[in-house]
């Protein structure tokens, strides 16, 4: 009977209204969420029969219509490690199941989520709002990211060990337009005259302490200047110093056939006394131009190399025109002692562990995951989304490639919801409920008339 009918079709619609209503609540509860994804609603009718001459009342079905794929406002905020992804993807997150430190004990599932509000915990894990912690790619001793493997991301090197001085850089002009030494510096007796032109760097022993090292520079002639190495504190040191003579403009040792070194470029090194590691006769004009010695703080033998530039070019060391002595870099390769000052997350995904010596440490990657169809993901708590047949499988890859968003990095991503929207379908709802309770009502007080016809 169609009043049958009817009843049982409006108390469907009351049903489907209702959802309809817990999801625009929900979705107002959630409209400050971060990475939230609002739930819409779609109503799908269901029939009993229907042809061309007969319809009978059937029913209605409210089904979420997840909207996971749609960008909510990417936020700037003062946290450094927060992130957003502007696109699609999702970040791997892992769900810990108990312990703390290195015995923390993770969920074997693997979960998803856009909630990028990460800070770090006490035990150095990265951890966001809801308390899913942050997986990446480990970096390799070769600095590339080990892209087999997920795993949460720990920052654990909280000290930057030292590094010894290995190498010195000299970029300078020594000046062509100054008076030759009447007395050589270097040879028996050593009683120079005349004032070198010099530059002091500070360098690093094995133990990361700062020794110093002058370099001293002499015109012998029209195109040769000899070299005073004298590092501070070097028990290996003589008396002298370190020497060498450095020719300018003069046939470099190569060939056949012999080339020449362009005027007031390096063509040959010659080292004196205690010097070691020069580099081999040059093959071609830009061959590397470097000198080697040897220091001892107390630690064992420390090489050092001191780099001049390339042979018959103008780069590093040259003797141009000039009465100054003009230095354009002087750099080395030591590190002192560094502690922890900060963690940074770049563009790329690279975390990045600051040190208070200047140094930087990338200790892991962050990385994007796509789907094929990420509106079918299974919601969880915390607005984490784990994997089903229907989404496709996961596919693991760098930020703004194959398809997937691009990191903002120091920013967080909003809710999706609009409340403005919410209250017009909040609106619709409670219209289309009470017109349901309308049909209910006269349902059967046309029910009851059917009854009294027989009174």
């Amino acid at each position: 009977m169609s009043l049958l009918g009817s009843m049982t079709t409006a108390i469907s619609g009351l049903t489907a209204q209702s959802r309809a209503l817990g999801h625009v609540s929900d979705n107002v509860a959630n409209s400050q969420t971060v990475g939230f994804k609002r739930v819409d609603t779609n109503f799908t009718s269901w029939l009993t029969r229907t042809n061309l001459r007969l319809h009978m009342p059937g029913s209605v079905e409210a089904r979420p219509d997840y909207t996971n794929t749609i960008q909510g406002t990417v936020e700037q905020v003062e946290n450094p490690l927060a992130m957003a992804i502007a696109g699609q993807g999702f970040f791997s997150v892992a769900q810990a199941r108990g312990g703390q430190g290195d015995s923390v004990i993770f969920d074997d599932r693997q979960f998803f989520t856009r909630a990028g509000d990460f800070a770090m915990d006490r035990d150095g894990y990265m951890v966001n709002g809801a308390g899913y912690y942050l997986e990446g790619w480990e970096i390799q001793q070769n600095g590339e990211p080990d892209r087999t493997t997920l795993g949460p991301i720990r920052i654990s090197e909280l000290v930057y060990n030292p590094q010894p001085t290995s190498t010195i850089d000299l970029a300078a002009n020594l000046p062509a337009n100054v008076a030759t030494v009447t007395t050589v510096p270097g040879a028996a007796p050593w009683a120079p005259a005349e004032d070198p032109v010099s530059s002091v760097i500070q360098i690093f022993d094995d133990l990361g302490n700062q020794q110093q090292v002058t370099l001293d520079w002499w015109r012998l002639d029209v195109d040769t200047w000899r070299l005073r190495i004298t590092p501070d504190g070097d028990t290996l040191n003589p008396v002298d110093g370190y020497f060498a003579d450095i020719d300018f403009g003069g046939q470099i040792a190569a060939g056949p056939p012999a080339v020449d070194a362009p005027a007031g470029t390096i063509s040959s090194i010659t080292p004196l006394s205690a010097t070691t590691g020069t580099t081999p006769a040059p093959l071609a004009a830009g061959d590397a131009a470097f000198l080697g010695f040897t220091v001892d703080y107390g630690f064992g033998n420390q090489a050092i190399q001191l780099g001049l530039g390339g042979f018959g070019i103008p780069t590093g060391l040259t003797s141009y025109s000039g009465t100054e002595y003009t230095v354009r870099d002087l750099s080395q390769d030591g590190v002192p002692l560094g502690s922890y000052s900060g963690v940074t997350v770049r563009e790329n995904g690279d975390v990045a562990v600051n040190y208070d010596n200047g140094q930087t440490r990338i200790v892991a990657r962050v990385p994007v995951v796509a789907f094929n169809d990420p509106d079918k993901l299974q919601r969880l708590d915390g607005q984490a989304f784990m994997r089903t047949v229907e989404s496709g499988e996961a596919r693991v890859t760098d930020a703004a490639t194959n398809g997937v968003g691009k990191l903002v990095t120091g920013s967080i991503e909003r809710s999706n919801v609009d409340i403005a929207s919410e209250f017009s379908k909040l609106i619709l709802a409670q219209r289309a409920y009470t017109s349901n309770t309308r049909i209910v009502t006269a349902a059967d007080e046309m029910l009851q008339d059917t009854i009294n016809m027989k009174r």
